[in-house]
């Protein structure tokens, strides 16, 4: 599961995405206030998944439906966790690279066969010709935020809240503001730039979006980011403007200004990463 010290890019679908069984049932869910709040909700993933899995990490579990609602004009958005698929992905990627003795002491054969079932069962066969292409509704970084998510945010969109007991920063917007800035990003780094490791990473996150339905609202969370950071480092942030800045550089043919733009960012960001090997 994810560290604390992680950001988060959610995204919020109206109940019409989903089938008429999730209706009603995200509709039961929100009216019976049983959705959790995106300041609590890591710390209760983990908890839930640390006490379904047990000692030994030997199974998958079937774990709660639960997600962070939204209510906006209103309307009911959803941002589902899918924790038990989320769960069986994260512990076939443990076994990514690493040799078959540790792989398999850290995610034990029978388990890594059990996730890559759930997996393989949510993304094919009879479900998707039911429900559809299933979606990922939250990404999750440690240590830092991901330069391409800034792409989809300006800094009007930001909300600071400093209160007892309560520090957050996120960014929101509507999926299709989200979408024209990464089209115009997109365009800009293929002319500028060519097929570079960022124009593949901006592309990634422009197919993201897609997937979702276009009433839908994109957040950007710094989640247990605000741990690290003081209070005046997160109201100067300007992570977004910054790549703004950067793009409008490399369109108009400032190279200077936009590498400028893009090193301030990098060594904001890259401060804030090096604070795990401190940790």
């Amino acid at each position: 599961m994810p560290s604390l010290f992680a950001s988060y890019l959610r995204m919020y679908e109206p109940l019409t995405a989903f089938d008429r069984e999730r209706q009603s049932f995200w509709r039961r869910y929100a009216q019976e206030g049983r959705a959790v709040a995106p300041s609590e909700g890591p710390v209760r993933q983990r908890t839930v998944v640390i006490e379904a899995l047990g000692a030994g990490w030997t199974r998958l579990p079937d774990l709660p439906d639960e997600a962070y609602v939204l209510e906006t004009d209103d309307t009911l958005l959803v941002c589902p966790w899918n924790l038990r698929v989320r769960v069986a992905e994260a512990a076939l990627s443990a076994r990514d690279g690493v040799p078959p003795v540790l792989a398999d002491a850290f995610v034990p054969p029978v388990l890594a066969g059990q996730a890559k079932a759930v997996v393989e069962d949510w993304r094919s066969g009879a479900r998707v010709l039911e429900h559809g292409v299933p979606r990922v509704h939250e990404q999750i970084a440690t240590w830092g935020v991901p330069l391409r998510w800034f792409v989809l945010f300006e800094p009007a969109e930001r909300h600071f809240v400093t209160e007892p007991g309560r520090r957050a920063l996120r960014y929101r917007t509507e999926i299709s503001r989200a979408r024209r800035r990464s089209s115009r990003a997109l365009s800009v780094l293929r002319k500028t730039v060519g097929e570079a490791p960022i124009t593949e990473a901006v592309e990634e996150a422009a197919r993201w979006l897609e997937e979702f339905h276009p009433r839908s609202v994109v957040e950007l969370d710094y989640g247990g980011l605000v741990q690290l950071l003081s209070d005046e480092t997160l109201e100067a942030d300007d992570s977004p403007a910054l790549v703004a800045r950067g793009l409008a550089g490399l369109s108009n043919g400032e190279t200077e200004a936009a590498s400028a733009a893009y090193d301030k960012l990098v060594a904001r960001w890259r401060a804030v990463q090096l604070l795990e090997r401190w940790n």
